[in-house]
């Protein structure tokens, strides 16, 4: 697979189309269909294909979160290095209250502008990622993403 020339906030979701697409779909599609079917022609069987449809699903969702949250604890390591490589000691004090989602969103951010946007952050008590991540001005690709 490819990767794109350069990333920034307006391209840096990643999307696999075959799992995205084509095994949640399925998956979905599953579940309405066995939905149906019990709906229709109720009985144990019906309801033992509800409960499968079911399962897969949420095996679907466990596969892909457990993933997402070694990496996000990967990534926390990884900033906390960082940050106390850049921050000044002023900062590098208040650095360890930023919350995980906020380390996640930082990532994307330069050497050079994290300082100052830790302390907008920490100032403005800012939490959602997405407005950590368009305040980021030098953004630095991350491809190997989970």
């Amino acid at each position: 697979m490819s990767q794109p020339a350069s990333q920034s906030f307006a391209n840096h979701a990643r999307i696999v189309p075959g799992f995205h697409y084509g095994v949640v779909g399925a998956l979905s599609l599953n579940f309405l269909w066995s939905l149906v079917r019990l709906y229709r022609v109720p009985g144990l069987d019906a309801v033992v294909g509800v409960i499968t449809a079911g399962g897969l699903l949420g095996l679907l969702f466990y596969a892909r979160m457990f993933p997402l949250r070694v990496q996000d604890r990967i990534i926390r390591l990884e900033m906390s290095l960082r940050l106390a490589s850049v921050l000044p000691p002023d900062l590098r004090a208040r650095a360890s209250s930023l919350r995980p989602g906020q380390l996640v969103a930082l990532r994307f951010a330069s050497d050079a502008e994290l300082p100052s946007l830790v302390r907008q952050i920490l100032d403005e008590n800012l939490a959602d990622r997405r407005e950590i991540k368009r305040r980021i001005r030098e953004w630095q690709a991350d491809h190997l993403r989970a």
